[in-house]
């Protein structure tokens, strides 16, 4: 039973640099095309993922209190 070989060619190969010198180019090259936020992006967005933050907080802690005084009340211990 014979392997077929995969075309040479069929899967185009990046060129690879070798050493830290290479690899900080690389860094350099792909940080400018980075589409980076402005600033009042960053204080608009900041400030949903704080609210979000305190939502699931307050969440979590009303949720525990309902279900400790569900425990609570089963248990009957006060």
């Amino acid at each position: 039973m014979s392997r077929s070989k995969p075309p040479s060619g069929s899967v185009p190969m990046p060129k690879m640099r070798r050493g830290p010198k290479g690899f900080y180019r690389d860094i350099i090259r792909e940080m400018k095309h980075v589409n980076w936020p402005t600033p009042q992006e960053t204080t608009r967005l900041s400030g949903v993922v704080l609210a979000v933050c305190i939502f699931i907080v307050l969440l979590l802690m009303g949720s525990a209190l309902v279900m400790g005084e569900i425990v609570n009340a089963i248990v009957g211990s006060h």
